[in-house]
């Protein structure tokens, strides 16, 4: 009977689904104080099994009940009057505060121009002062499209992510790779665009990081430690010596704001000092990656893309030398005398000696048909006519320039090919034609003459006078120092003379230094040879 009695008491509370181990739970409650303990037990496991759920929910008849109970709240209406103060500053905000703002649209911003003024100027002001400097300085950046393209992006990116991060904490303003920017700059467009690009990043950190002295010296002397410990890009170390150069300047930015501030907590030293250390590393190798992308996206001629064609495992120079050996041993000693001027008048030495290297390719299309492949006595020339003997020997270059563009070697590059002749004419064959004809008037000059154009840069003229002087020297065999010194003088006179160095923006200085640059060099490499007496057996 005990056990029907307890079940009563229980099933007359409310069990719901789900809750029924919970009213199980209260049953030691309802049993009798007089069982003995092992009665008690057993009417507990009995009613245990036949306790279920007596509750169940009816999800219409809550949402009806729910509806009629808002129905029944009359509304509650806040009135403010023009001017009145919804919630104090500093005071806690209320639901009901909320609302009334939300309903009178006073949480959202206004935004008003004047917000934005001084960031639009100070943004155009940034901007003209970068035009102008690099017009100053280095306009060829301007002028280039694809240069300033590059610049645009560029710039547009590092501001973008040091945007991002600047504002963030201890740690993420200080792995602002703003050296990567510099370095990126000074090797694709040259130090002038380095130096301007990092102040005007330092500039919009600045800004940005709540006009924060700290974070423009931080961003700017970084970028400017890094674009001057950069010379010439011809090794993966040099990136990260500039990488190193910019940590330093960050260590001593740091200690420079900071340690007045936290001079008793020297702790508090360590993050920053540690990730601005980093962020040196970080940015070498951001710079290194972008600048092997960079170079064949944009046709920019990197030094880090020169040093990569000077490699004799180039496909191009394999052919060359397999091909036309002699010709590729020509190039060689093209390339030497070349670099060695540009060394003394202050041209790209890289850029030359890696343009004398290609600036013959074409040759490799037909390499017989030229002097220093062919074997002694035999000379296909002898069996042609002077118009396609010419044909063949101009055609070189535009075989050349096909090679060039096939390999994806860069314009700069490139040309070297087309301009290492200019537009001078191919005399041997000339005199010969006029000479067959009888009749001056009935031999057309341009079809001897080179397509050019003449050299328009210091480099590419000076493969001009190096490969006129060394072929001409070769084909001689001088037999005395003066007559070495006579065949460059005559060679480099005529070039002269031909107008063929008029735009190439060498001055006569620099043309006398190569004279004596050129004489001296091949002095040592064709010089006259002791004849020894042969040994008696």
């Amino acid at each position: 009977m005990e056990t029907l009695a307890v079940l009563d008491q229980a099933m007359r509370r409310e069990i719901r689904e789900g809750h029924v181990e919970e009213a199980r739970e209260a049953l030691p409650s309802l049993v009798s104080l007089d069982l003995s303990e092992e009665e008690t037990t057993v009417t507990i496991v009995l009613v245990r099994c036949f306790l279920v759920p007596n509750s169940f929910l009816d999800s219409d008849e809550t949402a009806q009940a729910q509806a009629r109970a808002r129905e029944a709240v009359p509304p509650v209406l806040r009135r403010f009057e023009s001017g009145e103060i919804i919630v104090r500053e500093g005071a806690r905000v209320k639901l009901l505060d909320l609302e009334a703002l939300d309903q009178l649209g006073l949480q959202k911003a206004e935004v008003k121009w004047t917000d934005f003024a001084g960031v639009i100027l100070l943004a155009v002001a940034g901007v003209l002062l970068l035009g102008f400097y690099l017009a100053r300085f280095q306009p060829d950046v301007l002028w280039d499209g694809q240069k300033l393209l590059l610049l645009i992006l560029l710039t547009v990116c590092f501001v973008v992510v040091s945007g991002r991060m600047a504002p963030g904490g201890a740690a993420l303003r200080y792995l602002v790779p703003a050296p990567a920017l510099a370095m990126l700059t000074t090797a694709a467009l040259g130090p002038h665009a380095g130096v301007v690009t990092a102040m005007f990043l330092g500039g919009v950190v600045g800004a940005v990081a709540d006009n924060s002295l700290e974070m423009v010296s931080f961003v700017a002397l970084g970028g400017l430690a890094a674009t001057l410990a950069m010379e010439r890009v011809e090794r993966i170390g040099t990136l990260f010596r500039a990488g190193l150069f910019a940590a330093l300047v960050h260590i001593i930015v740091i200690f420079i704001f900071r340690f007045p501030q936290d001079a008793t907590q020297l702790g508090a030293l360590v993050v920053p000092v540690l990730v601005g250390v980093v962020n040196g590393g970080v940015s070498a190798s951001l710079a290194l990656g972008t600048l092997f992308l960079i170079g064949p996206l944009f046709d920019i001629t990197t030094t880090m893309r020169l040093v990569e064609l000077s490699r004799p495992d180039h496909p191009l120079l394999q052919r060359i030398l397999r091909e036309a050996p002699a010709t590729y041993h020509h190039s060689l000693m093209v390339a030497n005398l070349a670099e060695q001027g540009a060394e003394r008048i202050g041209a790209d030495p890289l850029l030359t000696r890696v343009g004398a290297y290609y600036h013959d390719a074409g040759k490799i299309a037909r390499p017989y048909f030229f002097t220093e492949n062919q074997a002694d006595g035999v000379n296909p020339h002898d069996r042609l006519d002077p118009h396609t003997s010419a044909e063949i020997i101009i055609g070189h270059v535009i075989d050349g320039l096909a090679l060039a563009r096939r390999y994806r070697l860069p314009s700069r590059v490139r040309a070297f090919v087309s301009e290492h002749h200019g537009a001078s004419r191919a005399s041997f064959f000339y005199s010969k034609a006029l000479q067959l004809a009888g009749d001056g008037a009935s031999v057309d000059e341009s079809d001897f003459c080179y397509p050019g154009p003449n050299p328009q840069s210091q480099e590419t003229a000076l493969v001009m006078l190096a490969d006129g002087c060394e072929a001409a020297v070769r084909a001689a065999r001088p037999t005395s120092d003066e007559e070495v010194a006579e065949i460059v003088d005559k060679i480099i006179s005529a070039r002269v003379d031909s107008g063929q160095l008029s735009e190439s923006g060498l001055t006569l200085r620099d043309v006398e230094i190569i004279r004596e640059v050129f004489t001296s060099s091949l002095r040592g490499a064709y010089h006259p040879r002791i004849q020894y007496p042969q040994s008696k057996a």
